[in-house]
């Protein structure tokens, strides 16, 4: 039986004055539908597609403020109540069966239970939830069980005003395709380890040059980086695990920045996917979203040339948006029939929070499984310049 059915949401905690969710509506075109609003905090779920971010913030309470019907209980629902130094993407919610036996089973391997299996209920029914503890930074996972829930997302949120209809919309953005979480130097292998014991992951190669027990390392020319994927086989939509994790002897990098900004472990980025990042990304753009600027050089370089040709894309389109290309590589490093034109396309944001912490990126894939290896010198370089000019 498949433990996990689907990545319910992805949820962050952020500081005051932090204007996340705003930015969301705003610039990445999510919708608003759904929020809760207790004594202290205010929890906002937002939603592009099959996409849903759930946005923790901490709110003042008003002297004389009468608390509403909703504000009734005090903390937050669905994930812990982190106390964190900096805002910070830390809770993968996954929808699952059996929540009380899946949890009595983590608890049984060793792992941290922070909220036992707990019952939420409304008019629409029940959802049983409980949340385990990562050994991966501040990360932890929500377990669902929303089988007996007929609302349009989680007991205690209240539906916004219209949001039925604006979040059955279509769009480009269709779900997350990966999430990427930035590790300190040598812990990979324990963490492969405890998500293949506890959750059933499974080892997924990024590249033909990926070792099972080294992963895929890019050395050379400023570059030092080792990256490991993951995945669970059983989910309805396919959304992957990264471990990055800078190698011995390198100069201060964003690995590195980030592993000090955030204090430790955590989630660098994450993928939305889309069906069009052409037109995704320019409107994004023309909303205001800043994206790291690809170096020029990349554009000009004769095999990227005509990998970006044999693809059928316009070279000066993808300059002038900013957009990388990696074609999928066969066993000799060939890319001269694209396998039939499997490549993908992908752009990374600038940071999100005060801190050059976390980032989105936006990828379009057409045939190719891997996550643009042969983009990562070209973004390794963009995201150093962009922190050398801060």
């Amino acid at each position: 039986m498949s433990l996990l059915h689907r990545l319910c949401y992805i949820g962050f905690h952020v500081l005051e004055k932090e204007h996340l969710a705003k930015d969301l509506v705003s610039k990445f075109g999510f919708e608003l539908f759904a929020t809760r609003k207790a004594e202290s905090s205010r929890q906002l779920a937002l939603r592009r597609g099959d996409a849903i971010f759930v946005v923790n913030e901490k709110r003042q309470v008003i002297p004389g403020e009468v608390a509403s019907e909703s504000s009734s209980d005090s903390g937050i629902l669905y994930d812990v109540d982190l106390q964190y130094s900096v805002s910070t993407a830390s809770n993968i919610g996954f929808e699952t069966e059996d929540v009380p036996g899946f949890t009595l089973s983590l608890q049984e391997r060793g792992c941290q239970i922070l909220i036992p299996p707990t019952t939420v209920a409304d008019e629409d029914g029940c959802v049983i939830y409980s949340v385990v503890k990562s050994i991966v930074g501040n990360i932890s996972h929500t377990l669902l069980d929303r089988s007996q829930y007929c609302g349009p997302f989680l007991p205690g949120f209240q539906v916004e005003k219209d949001a039925l209809k604006k979040f059955q919309k279509t769009g480009e953005i269709t779900h997350f395709d990966h999430i990427t979480f930035v590790c300190p130097q040598g812990s990979t292998q324990a963490l492969l380890e405890w998500y293949e014991t506890c959750f059933d992951f499974q080892r997924f190669l990024v590249h033909k040059q990926d070792d099972v027990a080294e992963g895929y390392v890019i050395h050379g020319a400023g570059v030092g980086l080792r990256l490991t994927a993951m995945w669970y086989s059983g989910l309805d939509q396919d959304c992957k695990f990264i471990l990055a994790e800078s190698m011995p002897g390198q100069s201060h990098n964003q690995v590195d920045n980030f592993l000090e900004q955030h204090g430790g472990a955590g989630i660098q980025h994450i993928a939305l996917y889309t069906t069009d990042i052409i037109s995704t990304v320019a409107a994004m753009a023309k909303s205001g979203v800043n994206f790291v600027k690809t170096p020029v050089e990349y554009y000009t370089e004769k095999r990227k040339m005509q990998e970006i040709q044999r693809a059928g894309q316009d070279i000066q389109l993808l300059k002038d948006r900013g957009i990388l290309l990696d074609a999928a590589v066969d066993g000799e490093g060939d890319h001269s029939d694209l396998h039939g034109k499997q490549f993908l396309m992908q752009i990374f944001t600038k940071p999100l929070f005060r801190e050059e912490t976390f980032f989105l990126e936006v990828i379009e894939r057409c045939g190719a499984a891997g996550f643009g290896e042969g983009n990562i010198r070209a973004l390794w370089q963009a995201v150093q310049n962009y922190m050398g000019h801060q």
